[in-house]
């Protein structure tokens, strides 16, 4: 082995995705687990916080917190840590934040109650249905 061999799996892998990439494979993610209405709202430039929302429903607890559980190991498996995790426990509304895309796993209930496609009306949809 020469010093310019690559010594760990680390630096084997693929680069993580950013952005809308990221949310596409999100998405795509929720969809696979059976997640209901999925959807991707582009917010660069409405929000300083995040730059996507990927939005979806959960038909049971179960599922919620399974899905959400699905996302978190294939990420990790990409090199990519979420930020923050909310809502698990419950798993009425779960919160995965990835910095530039922070995924909503809702309850039909929760989703409807807080309309977050509502509140972010200006923020233009991103297709990710191939």
């Amino acid at each position: 082995m020469t010093l310019s061999e690559p010594t760990s799996r680390a630096s084997e892998r693929e680069p993580a995705p950013e952005g809308a990439d990221l949310a596409r494979l999100c998405a795509r993610m929720l969809s696979d687990g059976r997640a209901k209405d999925v959807m991707i709202l582009d917010l660069q430039g409405l929000s300083p916080v995040t730059s996507y929302f990927v939005i979806a429903t959960g038909t049971s607890q179960r599922q919620i917190r399974g899905i959400a559980e699905e996302i978190r190991i294939e990420m990790k498996r990409s090199g990519l840590l979420p930020l923050g995790l909310e809502g698990l426990d419950e798993s009425r509304w779960v919160l995965i934040d990835y910095a530039d895309v922070v995924i909503h796993l809702m309850s039909a209930d929760a989703r409807s109650f807080y309309d977050l496609e509502m509140l972010w009306g200006d923020a233009p949809k991103v297709e990710w249905e191939s």
